[in-house]
């Protein structure tokens, strides 16, 4: 009887490892096996940790079940020495392949840090492709918004919602910011993700090494409508990609500031959204978050701030504007009209003379 149960627990337990097996073959395991050669690298340094990690943790646990079962009580074969404290051989053993194993793991994010760097250009295409002289990044400028992805493309021209497209093997230079709270820019079968602020500007270098329909999403939770801020990204050969411009040169319209304001609000499940010319200076406004034209841009305010303040001469660039706060309706002094998103560097008031 005991034999049955036991031979039936072992079908059991074979049959549920198989579904599971089974189950796990469904997976996307693009993670570990992109189309991106800075993905791909990050995924070989995954590997490559694990492996040396396991050369301390397999043996180790294999010793352990192994001397529970040679020092067990009832085996009184084995040698015991309970007054035994000191062994130099086992100290060298136990100290030192721990310490080799960190030392291996250290050189190896040293070296990948530097390698590996989102704002490093890319000198490859792949592990055999070095890259061509003279090549030059499609620049894409990506700004995350509440709850959707704008992709700004200077170079084209134009500009998406929620689709993001660029030739296989060209280097990309992602350069991502947020228009409101911090988010995160992941692309799993290109490279790693990359937070985007408000305020400010990250970069992100890389490249698809194979044409496909990839997934995009926000990796950093940002509200309610995170879970639906997932964007395409299509690696498309050099002819699909120019009629891809083609196609969204013909069916957009103009995304100006007044277009971007409206856009900018809150909204979720968008529908891919196209932009056939996109207004200059437009997305340097929406990093020193000035794109409405009524208060100063952040990188002017941080050029007077460096300068001492403009005293006096500053005073024609203050505005009041209405202002809630908790004792009720009240108004708010804030610096305006030094500057505009198509002239981020004018200083009218700081050049008018008395």
């Amino acid at each position: 009887m005991n034999l049955l149960r036991f031979l039936s627990s072992t079908l059991a337990a074979r049959l549920g490892l198989t579904g599971l097996v089974l189950g796990l073959t469904g997976c996307d395991m693009v993670v570990m096996k992109p189309h991106g050669d800075i993905a791909a690298q990050q995924a070989q340094l995954i590997v490559t940790s694990t492996l040396l990690m396991l050369l301390i943790i397999v043996p180790v646990i294999a010793l352990t079940l192994i001397f529970a079962w040679r020092y067990r009580q009832s085996n009184t074969a084995a040698t015991y020495t309970p007054d035994w404290d000191h062994s130099t051989r086992l100290e060298l053993i136990i100290w030192g392949a721990p310490l080799l194993i960190i030392i291996a793991l250290g050189a190896i994010t040293w070296i990948s840090t530097h390698k590996l760097d989102p704002y490093r250009p890319l000198d490859r295409i792949d592990a055999e492709r070095p890259l061509a002289a003279g090549v030059k990044p499609l620049v894409v400028e990506v700004v995350a918004l509440d709850w959707k992805w704008l992709f700004l493309y200077p170079e084209q021209g134009i500009a998406t919602v929620n689709e993001l497209a660029a030739p296989v093997d060209r280097p990309i230079q992602f350069r991502i910011t947020s228009s409101s709270v911090m988010n995160a820019f992941y692309v799993p079968a290109l490279a790693g993700m990359v937070y985007a602020m408000p305020g400010m500007e990250t970069k992100l270098h890389a490249v698809i090494n194979k044409a496909g329909d990839y997934d995009g999403f926000s990796a950093n939770y940002s509200g309610a409508g995170f879970s639906n801020m997932r964007f395409r990204f299509l690696g498309l050969s050099d002819a699909d990609f120019a009629q891809w411009v083609a196609t969204n040169q013909k069916q957009g319209g103009k995304l100006d500031g007044k277009v971007y304001q409206q856009l900018e609000q809150p909204s979720e499940r968008v529908p891919v959204q196209r932009y056939a010319s996109v207004e200059a200076g437009l997305y340097g406004a929406i990093v020193n978050r000035c794109v409405d034209g009524n208060k100063m841009c952040l990188n002017q305010m941080m050029a007077i701030d460096a300068t001492g303040g403009t005293g006096k001469p500053g005073i024609p660039g203050l505005l009041r504007q209405p202002w809630r706060n908790e004792a009720g309706a009240t108004e708010r002094t804030v610096v305006a009209g030094l500057c505009t998103p198509t002239n981020l560097l004018g200083t009218p008031a700081l050049t008018a003379k008395p």
